[in-house]
């Protein structure tokens, strides 16, 4: 685990993983924007609901990031070990995601003011985005 010169991990800021969400909204429109356009039907909708969070949940459980994440260079695990997450602490996470967003995106916001720059999905779910050392 990334860490400073005092031991605790080097948490990744609100700003940092702004550009990181920004990166993987570019990848999914420049990926299914085409495809809607060429599969315009009302199963393109459900098709969309379905792939992009399991395609998420891949990517950080196989790569411990999105690939906006790998792209800043920081990385989500399990906030007590520092070890990579668990599939179930990814997918409560995701779920986590909705808490954060309904209530005007504070959810989010709380990044920045948070001691170990934790958002609330990453509080339910027990997880951290540290630096990624690597």
């Amino acid at each position: 685990m990334a860490s400073s010169s005092s031991g605790s991990p080097d948490y990744a800021g609100f700003w940092l993983r702004l550009v990181a969400l920004l990166i993987d909204w570019l990848i999914v429109l420049v990926v299914s924007a085409p495809l809607a356009v060429l599969l315009f039907t009302s199963s393109w909708d459900l098709l969309a609901t379905l792939v992009v969070p399991v395609a998420v949940l891949l990517f950080w459980r196989f790569y411990g990031a999105t690939p906006g994440k790998i792209a800043v260079a920081v990385k989500i695990v399990d906030a007590e070990t520092g070890a990579p997450a668990t599939i179930g602490r990814l997918a409560v996470r995701l779920i986590g995601y909705l808490v954060s967003a309904l209530p005007f995106y504070l959810g989010f916001v709380w990044i920045a003011f948070d001691r170990r720059k934790q958002g609330w999905h990453d509080k339910i779910a027990g997880t951290v985005v540290i630096l990624d050392d690597d």
